[in-house]
C-alpha cells in the first residue's frame, strides 16, 4: 500500500515542533517551509481575488497572494483580526505609487507568508479561455481573467458543509480531521478543483475509493475520498492522466472505514477533500506533511462551478463547457 499521499489524510500527523516560521524559530537548517496554518477567511480571500481581477489591466496590478501575504504578516497569520479597511488601504497605497517593497519592509514574515500562500493558492487566479453560450444560444469561446479553480461539487448539485478541519475522527484511532467534508448525495459528480496529474487512484481502508491529483507546479496535492461504491471514478480515469480544472473525476459515495475493498463503511455520503502543501519532495511521504483548512477556499469557489452533462446510456457525467488556463 502506498503511504502518505495515498493514505487517508486524517491518519497523518503534522509535526508542529519541527518549525514555526510565524514565530521565527527553526529546528532544522533546511530552508524549505515545514509548517503552515492557513487561517485566511472566506471574506478576506474573496476580497483579495476581487481586487486581483479588478486591477488585472492596471499599472498597479494587485495580485491576491501579495495582498493576503501582507495581511498575514500584519496579523501574524491570525485572520480573526481581518479588517476590510486594511485590505483597501494596501490597495490604495499601491495605486498611489508606493511599492510593495516599501509597504512590507517592516513586516518580518512577509516573505514567509508570500511563499506559504503561493503554495496554497498559486494559479487560483489568472487568464483563461472558456466556452460560453452567447445571446443567440450558440457556444463560443471567450478569453478572460479570473478564477481558474472550480468548486469540487458540480454545478446545480446541492451540498452542505461547515469548517470541520481539526475535528476528531476515531476510526482506527483518535486523530484530527485534516480535510474538509462536503455532504452530498451518492452519485453527485465530483470535479477537479485544479488542473494537474492523477498521482494516486484506488482503495484505502480509511478513505475508501479515492483520487490524488498533483498540481502542475507540484506544490499542491488534492485528495478526494469516500467515492461511490462499484463505480467511483469518471470513465477510464487512471493514474498518470492529466485533468483540467472542472473535469468530472468521480462521484460522491460513502466508501471506506473498512479493510474490505469496496465497502460502504461511512454512515453519511459525502466528499472528503484535502489539500497538502509540498515545498520539498521529502515532505510528500513523511510524518511531517502539511494539510491545510480548505473551508474558505471551498466557500469562495461556490461562485465558480463546472456545469456537467449526463449521458443517458452510460449514466456518466462529463463537463459541459471547455476550459483552458492561459497563464
Amino acid at each position: 500500500m502506498k503511504r502518505a499521499i495515498c493514505v487517508f489524510a486524517g491518519i497523518l500527523v503534522i509535526a508542529f515542533s519541527i518549525m514555526s516560521q510565524a514565530g521565527g524559530t527553526r529546528a532544522s537548517r533546511e530552508s524549505y517551509i515545514k509548517y503552515v496554518e492557513f487561517n485566511v477567511t472566506a471574506e478576506a480571500l474573496r476580497t483579495a481575488v476581487a481586487f486581483d481581477i479588478e486591477t488585472e489591466s492596471d499599472d498597479a496590478h494587485i495580485d491576491c497572494i501579495s495582498l493576503l501575504a501582507y495581511l498575514g504578516a500584519k496579523y501574524g497569520g491570525d485572520f480573526s483580526k481581518y479588517s476590510q479597511s486594511d485590505a483597501e488601504d494596501f490597495v490604495q497605497s499601491l495605486k498611489s505609487g508606493e511599492s510593495l517593497e516599501s509597504l512590507t519592509k517592516n513586516l518580518k514574515f512577509f516573505k514567509y507568508y508570500s511563499e506559504a500562500y503561493t503554495a496554497a493558492l498559486g494559479g487560483m487566479v489568472g487568464g483563461y479561455e472558456e466556452e460560453v453560450v452567447d445571446e443567440n444560444g450558440d457556444t463560443v469561446t471567450e478569453q478572460g481573467y479570473g478564477v481558474h479553480w472550480f468548486s469540487p461539487i458540480a454545478k446545480t448539485f446541492p451540498f452542505s458543509c461547515y469548517d470541520d478541519f481539526g475535528a476528531q475522527r476515531t476510526y482506527g484511532y483518535s486523530r484530527p480531521h485534516l480535510g474538509h467534508d462536503l455532504m452530498a448525495a451518492v452519485g453527485t459528480p465530483v470535479v477537479a478543483v485544479e488542473s494537474g496529474t492523477v498521482e494516486c487512484l484506488g482503495w484505502n481502508m480509511y478513505g475508501g475509493w479515492r483520487i490524488g491529483i498533483r498540481s502542475n507546479d507540484g506544490m499542491r496535492y488534492w485528495y478526494y475520498a469516500h467515492l461511490r461504491q462499484n463505480r467511483p471514478y469518471a470513465e477510464n480515469l487512471k493514474e498518470g492522466d492529466a485533468v483540467t480544472a472542472g473535469d468530472v473525476i468521480g462521484y460522491v459515495g460513502r466508501t471506506g472505514y473498512s479493510t474490505t475493498e469496496n465497502t460502504n463503511g461511512i454512515t453519511e455520503s459525502h466528499l472528503h477533500i484535502g489539500l497538502e502543501l509540498i515545498f520539498d519532495e521529502s515532505q510528500k511521504e513523511s510524518d511531517n506533511e502539511i494539510w491545510i483548512d480548505l473551508y474558505a477556499i471551498t466557500e469562495v469557489l461556490q461562485s465558480h462551478k463546472s456545469a456537467v452533462l449526463r449521458n443517458s446510456e452510460t449514466k456518466e457525467f462529463t463537463r459541459e463547457f471547455g476550459f483552458k488556463e492561459l497563464d
